[in-house]
């Protein structure tokens, strides 16, 4: 291999200047930033019953999220909450392709937040690019140095915010003030803080291209009927500049100007009217710079538009197809599983283990005695006393256990129990119900059932 080519396989890339555009899918993005960031900065400082609505307690192993408290015990609501969104990606994007990419991914929020900051301190597209080749003077240091510092200081916010969710940010601000933080809370802090600074403000477009492995995966949810962005290229070939008073009919030409708008606008460099590519993350910015650029030509608006492959080709699309009943379907089931699941939640859970070593023991006074394990899990809050009782069996008892039985808020009780019945009355398999009531609250009552195992008759 040549040194030439040697150097072109490690050629930098070139840097991206997005020109900015309006138009109706350019509001939308301007609201879906505006509110996720929104959402994100203002969260952490909402407060529920005294306290931070929503916050991970990694020490005290809680999470409040408004006025439920999740414990570890509860993860498999987090799992069933991952593969909703998973399905919830697939179907979206089977639907409408990389919707997520364009207008909610955090790589997209947070570049999009940067690339307005560096528009108000270094100008419009052309700008910026005659700044960049500019030799350095005191302008120019004056205006990359406000840049860095928007920044920066947009950064660390960013960082310090993603730590509030971890740490109660009131806390947080307080020991930032007394510059009293711990090691961990400001590496995170740090962390977080360069890890957007850096995706958002050098990185950006090169995320998306080689970093993210959705760009990857995403022809596998694709189909013909998919809505994407896509170029009518029966309509806009053969392209070629022409005067606004110039029919294209009859000098043989396309809708197409080939006024380059459309690349010159999109984030990550590429042209559209060259097919789908995976490196678009479908912002829809080109659909609104060919529009303004139609709307100048009193040509149609949609040389550029959302649509399917089937229609490109005059064919039917089909919205309603097998996958989107599977994505839809398996969504609607799980969606329901977790709220269902979640407003059926109790405070307190009790798990019953029998001693699977001994089948039963024979005591004096003809009692026979089986083995358990209690498990009382309180998901509340505050500390609980219960008190534990058995039933099933005429004048069975519980041997050891204590008048009243406390859990601590978020614990988990392990409890020996030995239940006897006289032998008259245990012969054989019988089923019986262990029973914890809430000593504050006599309508929390919590049922287990079990088996005990007496001797054959």
């Amino acid at each position: 291999m040549s040194n030439s080519q040697s150097a072109s396989m490690y050629e930098s890339a070139k840097k991206i200047y997005p020109r900015e555009i309006g138009g109706r899918f350019d509001k939308l993005s301007k609201v879906a930033t505006i509110t996720l960031l929104g959402l994100f900065y203002a969260v952490p400082w909402l407060l529920w019953d005294g306290r931070q609505a929503v916050l991970f307690d990694l020490p005290e192993r809680k999470f409040y999220l408004l006025g439920l408290t999740l414990w570890p015990q509860d993860f498999p609501y987090l799992a069933l909450l991952l593969i909703i969104a998973a399905l919830s990606l697939f179907f979206f994007t089977a639907l409408a392709g990389r919707l997520w990419c364009g207008f909610a991914c955090p790589q997209t929020v947070w570049t999009e937040a940067f690339i307005w900051m560096e528009q108000l301190t270094e100008g419009t597209r052309s700008q910026r690019m005659k700044l960049d080749k500019a030799p350095w003077s005191l302008a120019k240091f004056r205006k990359k140095a406000s840049k860095q510092f928007l920044w920066i200081t947009f950064s660390m916010w960013t960082g310090f915010t993603f730590v509030a969710y971890f740490t109660p940010i009131r806390e947080l601000g307080a020991d930032i003030l007394a510059l009293n933080l711990g090691g961990w809370t400001l590496f995170w802090g740090l962390f977080y803080g360069l890890a957007t600074y850096g995706n958002a403000g050098y990185m950006r477009e090169q995320v998306c291209k080689y970093m993210c492995p959705y760009a990857r995966f995403q022809s596998a949810m694709f189909d013909k009927d998919t809505l994407i962005i896509s170029y009518d290229e029966k309509r806009g070939e053969p392209r070629g500049s022409r005067s606004r008073s110039v029919d294209p009919k009859e000098a043989g030409l396309g809708d197409c100007i080939d006024c380059q708008l459309c690349v010159q606008v999109c984030p990550t460099g590429i042209d559209i009217r060259e097919g789908l590519q995976y490196e678009c993350i479908a912002c829809a910015a080109c659909i609104d710079a060919c529009d303004s650029i139609m709307d100048k030509m009193k040509y149609p608006r949609g040389l550029v538009r959302y649509t399917t492959e089937h229609n490109l080709h005059n064919d039917k699309t089909r919205v309603l197809r097998p996958r989107m009943f599977v994505y839809g379907t398996l969504l609607v089931i799980l969606s329901g599983a977790l709220v269902t699941s979640m407003a059926m939640r109790t405070p307190v859970i009790l798990d019953v283990i029998r001693d699977r070593n001994t089948l039963y023991r024979e005591l004096p006074n003809d009692l026979i005695e089986n083995i358990y394990t209690l498990k009382i899990i309180n998901q509340g809050n505050g500390a609980r006393r219960f008190v534990l009782s058995v039933s099933g069996i005429e004048g069975i008892t519980l041997d050891g256990v204590p008048d009243e039985l406390r859990v601590d808020g978020g614990g988990v009780l392990s409890l020996p129990v030995r239940a006897r019945a006289h032998r008259d009355k245990a012969y054989g398999v019988s089923e019986i119900e262990f029973n914890i009531e809430a000593v504050d609250d006599a309508s929390l009552v919590m049922g287990e059932d079990s088996r005990f195992i007496g001797p054959t008759p």
